[in-house]
């Protein structure tokens, strides 16, 4: 069988509503972000997927600089088929260990930043958190003041990777800020 490719560009997924998972209380922040399939993008990119056929979702993420990774749960792994990569150890909040699965790729979307990372599983409805890493990858900064996410003020329009220990090696000496 032969698959007539897409046309190869980045998707424009339409909006859908962000998905509640409960009540924001004071001194948290959360923020609506769109998480989809990596696979499926990958698929649509070398034009075997057609545009409406990429798995996506909103979702108000509680964004927690106490995680190191994105954290979602069982419902939203089946809605974007993610596949399983692994099975690790997680540490929760009051120090208890469960073991949950890795799965990915997904790729995070957040105003004018896409990060792709992978996500722990955690089971049940808890909310999903958004951790250190893909936060630094996004290049976003928490506003604690109005208590939301923002684009990194000092890097507006585009997100700015420090590529620490390479500053030596590129441009003489100088540390390279992407």
């Amino acid at each position: 069988m032969t698959l007539l490719p897409v046309k190869n560009r980045r998707p424009t997924l339409p909006t859908s509503e962000a998905v509640s998972f409960g009540e924001k209380k004071m001194g948290l922040v959360y923020a609506d972000i769109e998480l989809i399939s990596g696979d499926d993008l990958a698929l649509f990119h070398r034009g075997f997927l057609p545009e409406d056929q990429i798995k996506h979702m909103r979702v108000s993420a509680l964004v927690d600089s106490g995680a190191y990774m994105l954290v979602i749960n069982e419902e939203i792994r089946e809605q974007l088929d993610l596949r399983v990569l692994a099975e690790q150890t997680g540490r929760l909040a009051d120090e208890t260990e469960i073991k949950v699965k890795v799965v990915g790729p997904i790729e995070i979307r957040f105003e004018n930043r896409r990060a792709t990372a992978d996500a722990y599983v955690i089971p049940g409805n808890v909310e999903p958190l958004l951790g250190v890493i893909p936060m630094e990858d996004l290049d976003v900064v928490v506003d604690p003041i109005q208590q939301r996410l923002v684009v990194n003020p000092e890097s507006p329009h585009i997100a700015r990777k420090h590529l620490k220990g390479l500053g030596q090696h590129v441009r003489g000496g100088y540390e390279a800020s992407v």
